[in-house]
């Protein structure tokens, strides 16, 4: 039962602000009907403001080599979601938590840390069942809000991690979060003894995961292999820690100082701020070609501009310019010092007599399309299901459904 209460790139041209206004008046007078036309062609007022905030945008990212607007990028796949959803669904801020009763959990063992959270096995004291208490850290009540409303939203999604409760200290007012118990191994000792229809199975659970979030408007911003429990006897897959995660809105610039750095996506890299959820597709394909080939982290970079450096290394500089003239973007002369010039690698560079028993033809198809720059050119989480990598998976899967 889950819990559910209810280094910069930088414009050349700026715009000024006297400019935008008048640009803006210019706007609401050409649109404005004509007094001779007939009502029934009359432009609605909220058609005007969609149109006014759309050219006002362009404006505001003028690409760095001229004066023609720089295009917006959007999602391929779940673009409105929220747009078409009420505002309670996707308004983090407004969330009233309904706390629980801490002294209903008991601290068993820690079994992990992070950036913003110490996580513990625990235990129900009422029910006697095992769960796992994630202790946050001092945040902005704000983000802690996120993550509440998006692990409500996705209750009961396939292979998202259950959020069971949610209690304080009575002293501290540290909130913690509880959640169901994952017998997981860690991914330094399972991934090495991982099967190919393991690893074919496991990926195909992992997008069903994705598939569900990004469908539910959400991207997860943090994929890797520590955020992916795997509880191999069960053959149970959980995606967790949604802390990063955040609602998808069209046109909407985010941060881009998300995702830990060996998954992090060349947008991110290169600071393109109206990404989406393609996002979680290259860190997919990243965990993906490390499990393949036996090689984590796969790209292992020392820092944010060597991570590019990495990637370019393997995928090649031609294509990688090739992106950043499409989204009119330009890096820094230093980081394009540090990236040289590269061509791209085959993936058969990266096969040899240890990983070649992983490494299928359609194993090398599905990564090539998911290791892609163009965050647009990358597989949705709904494609990359369908793809002929996981016909075993499928057919499996089938057959279990017919004999249930």
């Amino acid at each position: 039962m889950c819990y559910y209460p209810y280094t910069r790139i930088k414009y050349a041209h700026e715009p000024p602000a006297l400019l935008l206004r008048f640009l803006l008046v210019c706007t609401l007078v050409a649109l404005r009907a004509p007094v001779a036309q007939p009502p029934n062609l009359r432009i609605p007022t909220h058609l005007i403001e969609t149109k006014t905030t759309t050219i006002l945008h362009q404006l505001h990212r003028t690409q760095i080599s001229g004066s023609n607007p720089q295009p917006m990028s959007k999602a391929r796949v779940y673009t409105d979601v929220n747009v078409l959803r009420p505002k309670e669904y996707w308004d983090y801020e407004s969330l009233t938590v309904q706390w629980g009763d801490q002294d209903d959990y008991e601290v068993v063992r820690k079994v992990g840390r992070g950036k913003y959270s110490e996580v513990f096995e625990g235990i129900n004291v009422n029910s006697n069942d095992r769960c796992i208490i994630k202790i946050l850290k001092p945040v902005k009540k704000k983000k802690i809000k996120r993550e509440i409303k998006i692990l409500q939203n996705l209750c009961g999604g396939p292979n998202i991690v259950k959020l069971l409760d949610i209690v304080r200290d009575q002293h501290s007012k540290t909130p913690s979060l509880i959640f169901e118990y994952v017998n997981s191994t860690d991914f330094k000792v399972l991934y090495p003894t991982l099967t190919d229809y393991d690893i074919r199975y496991y990926i195909y659970e992992l997008l069903k995961a994705l598939d569900y979030c990004h469908s539910q408007g959400i991207m997860h911003r943090d994929v890797k292999p520590h955020n992916v429990m795997i509880d191999h006897e069960l053959r149970k897959l959980r995606l967790i820690d949604w802390g990063l995660a955040e609602f998808y809105h069209p046109g909407k610039e985010y941060n881009v100082r998300v995702a830990s750095r060996y998954f992090k996506g060349p947008e991110l890299l290169v600071d393109l701020q109206d990404y989406d959820y393609s996002l979680d597709m290259w860190s997919l394909g990243c965990m993906f070609a490390g499990m393949i080939f036996r090689k984590e982290p796969f790209f292992y970079g020392h820092d944010n501009h060597d991570q590019l450096v990495k990637i370019a290394k393997v995928l090649g500089t031609d294509e990688l310019n090739a992106y950043l003239n499409k989204y009119h973007l330009e890096l820094d002369p230093q980081l394009d010092a540090l990236v040289g010039r590269h061509s791209r690698k085959p993936w058969s560079k990266f096969i040899n007599a240890d990983n070649q028993h992983l490494v299928s033809p359609e194993a090398i198809d599905f990564l090539d399309k998911l290791l892609r720059y163009d965050h647009q050119d990358r597989l949705t989480a709904r494609e990359a299901m369908a793809h002929p990598y996981f016909s075993q998976v499928r057919a499996a899967e089938s057959s279990r459904m017919r004999t249930q």
